[in-house]
């Protein structure tokens, strides 16, 4: 009877580098894991959630009013001269690290939600407090965290081609556009620096759910619709 060939010495390492590099593909390109540094986002995302991140949702569609997504704040959020430098070698660890979700995002990467898209005339508050979207008033009272005005700060604003408005759902712990209608960029971030769309909560268990776009984004015109 002929003897069993034993594997290869490679076979190990080689199946692990395979699926590393199938894992970096996915994550790189479709979809990658995500941890949520800060309570901006409360109630509907906590501080230490992981939530999936989908990266090629926009490829299939625009990016919509209500979408929850994450975005690189540089040059719109944070001054690129604010962002502290890194040696290509950690540089390296932390991408990978933060493709496979073990380790946290940089202070550059934020969750907010799509307010405004281009066009949109956006405007705190009307008589009764509500921000309107081309003359629409949101019913935030799903997503707003509880006992939060939908802004303490007044703007009226017109998103520029290209750009989006957006705010956190905990407003009165949420430094977003608003507080950046002073800089450069007035506020508004370019749909070129969004990473994907927040699809799901995935971690911990008790919080497993979806993140659906809120019913009264739908009933918002068009802004050529609505002036």
């Amino acid at each position: 009877m002929a003897k069993r060939r034993s594997g290869a010495w490679w076979d190990l390492p080689l199946t692990f580098i395979i699926a590393f590099g199938v894992v970096l593909l996915i994550t790189t390109f479709v979809a990658r894991p995500f941890s949520i540094p800060s309570g901006s986002m409360e109630d509907t995302l906590q501080v230490g959630d992981r939530v999936l991140v989908n990266k090629i949702t926009y490829r299939l569609r625009p990016i919509e009013r209500g979408d929850v997504l994450v975005f690189d704040g540089t040059d719109s959020f944070v001054e690129a001269g604010d962002i502290p430098k890194r040696d290509p070698i950690t540089g390296a660890i932390s991408w990978l690290g933060q493709s496979i979700g073990v380790v946290p995002p940089d202070s550059t990467d934020f969750v907010k939600r799509v307010i405004g898209v281009a066009g949109d005339h956006v405007v705190c508050c009307d008589g009764e407090g509500r921000i309107t979207v081309n003359d629409f008033p949101l019913d935030e009272n799903s997503y707003v965290f509880a006992g939060d005005a939908p802004s303490d700060m007044n703007f009226d604003v017109v998103v520029t081609e290209g750009k989006l408005w957006l705010l956190g759902d905990h407003r009165s712990n949420s430094a977003d556009s608003r507080y950046h209608l002073g800089d450069p960029g007035g506020g508004m971030v370019p749909q070129s620096r969004v990473v994907g769309r927040v699809m799901n909560v995935l971690w911990p268990l008790n919080r497993i759910q979806s993140i659906p776009i809120p019913q009264t984004f739908a009933q918002v015109t068009a802004p050529s619709a609505a002036n």
